[in-house]
């Protein structure tokens, strides 16, 4: 039994980051979410709060990053490589669970990688990010749909897949049975996974 490196992408409010939390507990490994963010927030000495709001966007325009690229990468992209370097960093130091970031995409090449996404149908995510994240909108189906869809842009912008398409994927699971299920299955796909060289 070798343990892999587990990514996990999710759609919003499907609790990824809980069953991703909760899985590396359970495996007993390191599990990096918002500790990407401190991180990059060292190595780049720019302010997490910054990183924080900047990183889960892809670049202005086409035509800002042409200007731009005769001087520099925009911050989207600085932060990007950032925490790409990072991700690759801890994948090298052992298995571990990473929520988010492309994670899946700049650990491709891996082969002890087991990459999830976590979907969940609509009303259920917006009833769940009501109750668990205590978000308030006039309408939350229309909420969650936005932050899926700035998700998805920014995994379009940043990688050569599209987000969500479980072909893309190692496991695509439904958190509808809740987050105990979830993690039951995807620590049995992560216990029964064959042994390789990274």
């Amino acid at each position: 039994m070798a343990i892999p490196v587990i990514t996990i992408s999710r759609e919003y409010g499907s609790g990824g980051r809980a069953i991703g939390e909760r899985l590396a507990k359970e495996l007993d490994i390191p599990f990096y979410n918002k500790e990407l963010i401190l991180m990059s927030a060292k190595e780049s000495g720019l302010s997490e709060e910054y990183i924080k709001k900047t990183e889960q966007m892809k670049s202005t325009s086409f035509l800002y990053g042409l200007y731009m690229g005769a001087q520099q990468l925009p911050m989207n992209d600085q932060i990007f490589l950032i925490q790409s370097k990072i991700i690759r960093r801890v994948a090298e130091e052992g298995p571990c669970v990473i929520v988010g970031r492309c994670a899946d995409y700049v650990l491709r090449e891996r082969k002890d990688l087991l990459s999830v996404f976590i979907h969940a149908p609509i009303e259920y995510r917006a009833q769940r990010a009501k109750e668990k994240y205590e978000k308030e909108a006039n309408n939350m189906v229309d909420f969650v749909k936005k932050k899926d869809k700035q998700r998805a842009s920014f995994y379009n912008y940043f990688s050569q897949n599209k987000w969500g398409d479980a072909r893309h994927y190692h496991l695509a699971i439904s958190s509808t049975y809740g987050v105990d299920y979830a993690v039951e299955v995807l620590k049995h796909a992560a216990e029964a996974f064959p042994s390789g060289d990274a």
